[in-house]
C-alpha cells in the first residue's frame, strides 16, 4: 500500500494572520483618533463644572403690624398656595379701631348734611332780611313825606332812618353767614367733602390694619424655617417663616475664570443632579454671568495687596435657567449639587449682558391688592347708610 502526502501550498501560510493584525491595528488607530477628537471637541466646544447648585427665591413671611399670634396655618414641609392664611394675630384692638373710624365717618356724613341744610336756612334768612329792609325803607319814605306836613315829628323820622340802617346791616350779616355756609359745601358732594374724605381715609386705614392681622402666603410653594409660636408677640417686619416656590428654581454654576471666555447668554446646557444620577438629565439655557467672583461678594473680601500673595483661580457664578416641565417631572430643592455642561459651539453675542437690555425676570404678587378694594366697599356702605 502506497501513501501519498500532499505538500502545503507555498507562500500562503502566514497571509491570513498578518491581514488580521493589520486590520486590528487600523481599527485601534481609528478608535484612538476618534477618542482624541472627541476629547478635543469636548474641551474646545463645551465647558463642564461640578461646582454648581440649585438656587431659588426664598420669600420671607412677615407681618406688617404687631400683635400676639393666635393661629399658625402652615409648617415646615407644607405646600401652600398664594394667599392662604399662614399666621393670624389677635385682632381685638384692630376691630375696636375700625368701629371708631366707622362712627366718625357716619358723624362726618351727618355733619355735611347739616351744613348743606344750613345753606338753605341762610338763604331764607337773607330773603327775610331783605324784606325787612324794603319795609323799613318804605316806612322811612312815608315818614319823610309826613314830616314835611308836620304830621310826624323829626324824632320819628330819625327813628325810621335808624331802622333802615339796622335792616341794611342785618342784610349784610345774613349775606356773610350765607357765604360762610356755602364755603363749607360749595362745589362738593357728600362723598367728596373734605371732612368725609378724611374720615373715610381713617376707615380705610383701620380696615387695612384689621386685614393685616391675617398674614397670607405671598407666593405658592413649600413652607420652610418656621420660627414662630402660638402666643408669641411679634413686631412688624419679623420673619416668621419662609415660602420657597420650587417651580421657580435655577442653577448657579461656578465656572473657573479660564472657562468663561466662550460662555454666552442663550447657549444650551445639559445638567444632571446628584439626587437622580445620570438617569435624569435636564436641559437648560445660559441666562448670564454674575457681576463678580464669589470672593468679591463675600462678607470679608480678600485683600491681595500683601507681599505674600498666592494666585488662586477665581470662579464666577453663571446663571442657568431650567426647563419648567422637566423640573415639574423631577423636582429639585435648593442647594442640591448639579453637574453642568455648557455647549459653547455658538459663540456670537456679548459675553456679559449688554447695557439697555430689558430685564428678563420680574417677580410680583397680588395677594394684598384686594385689601383696599374691600375697604372702599365698606366706606360706601357707611356713607349710604347715613346719607
Amino acid at each position: 500500500m502506497n501513501t501519498t502526502t500532499t505538500p502545503p501550498p507555498t507562500g500562503t501560510s502566514n497571509t491570513a494572520p498578518q491581514g488580521n493584525k493589520l486590520r486590528i491595528a487600523i481599527v485601534a488607530a481609528l478608535v484612538i483618533a476618534g477618542a482624541g477628537a472627541a476629547i478635543w471637541w469636548t474641551q474646545h466646544q463645551s465647558v463642564t463644572t461640578e461646582d454648581a447648585f440649585v438656587e431659588g427665591n426664598i420669600v420671607a413671611v412677615t407681618s406688617q403690624v404687631g400683635g400676639v399670634v393666635t393661629m399658625i396655618g402652615g409648617d415646615t414641609t407644607d405646600r401652600v398656595v398664594a394667599g392662604s392664611e399662614l399666621v393670624r394675630l389677635d385682632d381685638t384692638d384692630a376691630r375696636l379701631a375700625l368701629s371708631r373710624a366707622e362712627a366718625m365717618l357716619a358723624k362726618s356724613v351727618r355733619q355735611v348734611r347739616s351744613q348743606t341744610a344750613s345753606v338753605g336756612q341762610a338763604q331764607a334768612t337773607v330773603r327775610f332780611r331783605q324784606v325787612e329792609l324794603r319795609r323799613a325803607q318804605a316806612d322811612l319814605a312815608n315818614r319823610l313825606v309826613l314830616q314835611e306836613s308836620g304830621a310826624v315829628s323829626g324824632e320819628d323820622a330819625r327813628h325810621a332812618k335808624d331802622a333802615v340802617e339796622s335792616a341794611h346791616a342785618s342784610v349784610q350779616l345774613a349775606t356773610q353767614q350765607l357765604a360762610a355756609s356755602q364755603a363749607l359745601v360749595d362745589r362738593t358732594a357728600i362723598e367728596s367733602h373734605p371732612d368725609v374724605l378724611a374720615a373715610a381715609a381713617q376707615v380705610r386705614d383701620a380696615f387695612v390694619a384689621l386685614n393685616r392681622t391675617r398674614v397670607p402666603a405671598p407666593v405658592g410653594g413649600m413652607v420652610s424655617k418656621r420660627n414662630v409660636q402660638v402666643g408669641q408677640r411679634i413686631a412688624p417686619g419679623v420673619t416668621m417663616m419662609s415660602v420657597v416656590p420650587l417651580d421657580q428654581v435655577w442653577v448657579n454654576a461656578n465656572f473657573k475664570e479660564s472657562q468663561l471666555r466662550h460662555i454666552r447668554p442663550g447657549q444650551p446646557v445639559t445638567l444632571t443632579a446628584d439626587i437622580y444620577g445620570d438617569d435624569v438629565s435636564y436641559r437648560g439655557t445660559v441666562v448670564g454671568q454674575d457681576a463678580g467672583t464669589g470672593s468679591a461678594f463675600s462678607l470679608m473680601p480678600a485683600q491681595n495687596a500683601t507681599g505674600n500673595w498666592i494666585k488662586v483661580v477665581q470662579r464666577v457664578p453663571v446663571r442657568i435657567a431650567l426647563d419648567a416641565a422637566e423640573v415639574a417631572r423631577h423636582p429639585l430643592q435648593l442647594g442640591l449639587s448639579m453637574q453642568v455642561t455648557v455647549d459653547t459651539a455658538k459663540r456670537d453675542g456679548h459675553r456679559l449682558t449688554p447695557a439697555g437690555r430689558t430685564p428678563g425676570h420680574r417677580y410680583e404678587t397680588d395677594v394684598f391688592s384686594q385689601d383696599l378694594a374691600n375697604a372702599d366697599a365698606l366706606v360706601d356702605r357707611v356713607i349710604d347708610a347715613n346719607r
